[in-house]
């Protein structure tokens, strides 16, 4: 859950030197392990698959989305709706930084009301994000409840806001950047730490 702010952002980025410039947090193995942890808890907390719903925030939160898909559907047998939640217009902080481009909104065919929906994201920061995915949800259904799972959980919240499911928590300081990697959009799957301050990216 996540939004705008004056301070250092969780970023996502990939440049072509994150693999050198960064302490490197969680490896291909360890994201793997994640997932499937989360997968699982995912299953128990619901008892099952047959109401979920998966929504990714893009960019990172889309492919993540769709790796628990997957570790759901080989556990279950069951193939689990996901789709992808942009957030852009429902960020409070778009007077304050330049245009962002708007992503995918894309809702699977059976919709989200009286769905359970879990939002899944890559970092989890001041909860702002997490907050202008709430109020988009709002404009597309009445879910029966929402759930929210985390790769990252670094800190810092700004709002009451909390993961049911979280990979790996990650202190911080407000002065690193939380950098997440995934093949399909990067060249590898890795989560760093770097230690300089950034104001590009979103507040998780």
């Amino acid at each position: 859950m996540t939004a705008p702010q004056a301070t250092p952002h969780a970023t996502t980025e990939s440049s072509p030197d994150a693999a050198t410039d960064g302490r490197t947090v969680l490896d291909a193995r360890d994201i793997t392990r994640a997932l499937t942890r989360i997968s699982h808890e995912i299953l128990e907390r619901n008892k099952g698959a047959g109401d979920l719903v998966l929504l990714g925030i893009p960019s990172r939160g889309v492919p993540l989305a769709q790796r628990i898909a997957e570790r759901i559907a080989s556990v279950e047998g069951y193939a689990v709706p996901v789709g992808s939640l942009d957030v852009t217009m429902y960020r409070d902080d778009l007077r304050m930084k330049p245009a962002r481009a708007l992503l995918p909104t894309q809702i699977p065919a059976g919709g989200i009301d009286g769905k359970t929906v879990v939002l899944v994201d890559d970092v989890l920061f001041s909860g702002r994000t997490i907050r202008a995915a709430l109020d988009a949800l709002n404009d597309l259904g009445r879910p029966k409840a929402v759930r929210l799972a985390v790769l990252v959980d670094r800190g810092h919240r700004e709002l009451p806001i909390r993961a049911d499911f979280v990979g790996k928590n990650l202190p911080t300081s407000l002065v690193e950047r939380v950098r997440v990697r995934l093949e399909g959009i990067d060249d590898v799957d890795a989560v760093t730490i770097h230690g300089s301050v950034t104001t590009d990216g979103a507040d998780a």
